[in-house]
């Protein structure tokens, strides 16, 4: 029985046509990273490609509060957002970010280094829990002042402005990369150099995409260590015509479909080349058996016609939102898959080190947990409800098991809609053309 409280999973039964072309929508860390940046241009851009989902919906109105100017054709795909050159047109704004991480850490950034006001930031309920006291510690030292009107180091802040008083600053990245990217979107607003000290080492992939994005938006990043960044002064964004990428992300479940139902699958307009560092999953597929090429259409995955896939160990501590999708299709490999460098994912929407092992032991399949790694054993799944506790990654890929196993049903699927809102209506019509539209 399916409701809005529940998704049946169909599996693949009859493949008669094992060849796939799978659009998926664009990528909400470039969608939102993008929409930061054209706000601190000066004048008009045009951001084509967006993803439009509930975390890049709660970022757009956030803006919106803040008194920018907007044009939104979510049919086209398209946001016209006119920037002021990094000032903030109101002087005091309360803004919702929802669960959206990225609006929480950008923006709080955003707002702490502007030259004057006053803001009050909440979220949902998950967002509180999610860690922001690194981000905040940051911010203090260079001169904004933070109160937390609920637990130390969460949402709810209250947030008053004095602009970037030092030209030096030190985060901790353990927990999240964002509290970095958000300090080095925010740099430019001093005006003067910039240097950022870092502890730890956590998501450097998505520090890549936004010191490349920063670029393409006019801003030069100079990286003097593993640990030190330094963006010099007396720069601004430019406006731009941007085209968002696809989101590697969404992609890397149609090609882990394709890995354990030996068809090929490819995403258009997604390469080796891209920004986001989630299309190395599609290298960690080739390494269990696949077939995996960079065509001129886009990267098209093909997995072994038995379905049958190879143990491996691999660190994914640099694209770690593929960590659930490569446990959820482990169970199908010959023998041991050990996801290492994962400890932090314990912090995120859940705690998804407990949920993969919960969700896996639910499927009868012996998981082992140690620190920052997960082991997980061959087996043959047997029926079960996946516990998503509203985590739209849990969802969206576990539901590739029920491609394999009868009786998968996801709980709460319309957690999705986080950042994928269509995927099970996307996942349906693409098994229903394997099958033949039978």
């Amino acid at each position: 029985m399916e409701t809005m409280e529940r998704k049946e999973i169909r599996p693949i039964l009859i493949k008669k046509n094992p060849v796939q072309c799978v659009t998926v929508p664009g990528s909400k860390s470039i969608t939102n990273r993008a929409l930061l940046l054209s706000v601190m241009g000066t004048g008009k851009s045009v951001l084509r490609g967006c993803l439009f989902s509930e975390d890049s919906r709660y970022f757009l109105r956030c803006v919106q509060d803040l008194g920018f100017e907007t044009e939104v054709d979510e049919d086209a795909a398209r946001i016209e957002v006119t920037g002021f050159g990094g000032e903030i047109p109101v002087r005091e704004a309360s803004v919702y970010v929802g669960s959206a991480g990225t609006a929480a850490r950008f923006l709080a950034a955003f707002l702490a280094c502007s030259r004057e006001g006053s803001f009050h930031m909440d979220a949902s309920e998950q967002m509180r829990r999610r860690p922001m006291e690194p981000l905040i510690t940051a911010l203090e030292s260079i001169g904004a002042q933070i109160r937390c009107t609920g637990e130390a180091g969460h949402f709810p802040l209250e947030i008053t402005a004095h602009g970037i008083l030092t030209n030096r600053v030190a985060v901790d990245i353990d927990l999240s990369s964002q509290f970095l990217s958000a300090l080095l979107i925010a740099a430019p607003m001093s005006g003067k150099e910039l240097t950022i000290d870092v502890k730890g080492s956590h998501g450097m992939a998505y520090i890549d995409m936004t010191v490349k994005m920063m670029e393409q938006f006019g801003v030069s990043v100079r990286r003097e260590s593993e640990k030190r960044f330094v963006i010099p002064g007396g720069q601004h964004y430019e406006t731009l015509d941007y085209q968002v990428e696809p989101d590697a992300s969404a992609a890397s479940y149609f090609w882990a479909l394709a890995a354990i139902q030996g068809i090929s699958v490819t995403v258009p307009y997604l390469h080796f080349d891209s920004l986001q560092g989630d299309v190395t999953f599609a290298k960690v597929l080739a390494r269990m058996g696949c077939q995996v090429e960079d065509t001129p259409q886009g990267i098209c995955v093909t997995g072994p016609s038995s379905g049958i896939l190879k143990g491996i160990s691999v660190d994914m501590h640099s694209f770690s939102d593929q960590a659930i999708t490569l446990a959820a299709i482990a169970p199908f490999a010959e023998t041991p898959v050990e996801i290492t460098g994962i400890g932090h994912i314990r912090h995120q929407e859940s705690d998804r080190m407990a949920a993969i092992a919960e969700n896996l032991r639910a499927m009868g399949i012996r998981v082992q947990e140690s620190g920052d790694s997960i082991r997980i054993e061959p087996g043959t799944p047997r029926a079960a409800v996946i516990e998503t506790h509203e985590d739209h990654r849990l969802a969206m890929g576990f539901a590739l098991t029920g491609t394999r196993v009868p009786g998968i049903v996801i709980r709460n699927p319309g957690c999705c809609k986080k950042t994928f809102e269509r995927y099970f209506e996307v996942l349906d019509q693409v098994t229903e053309a394997v099958e033949g539209m039978r």
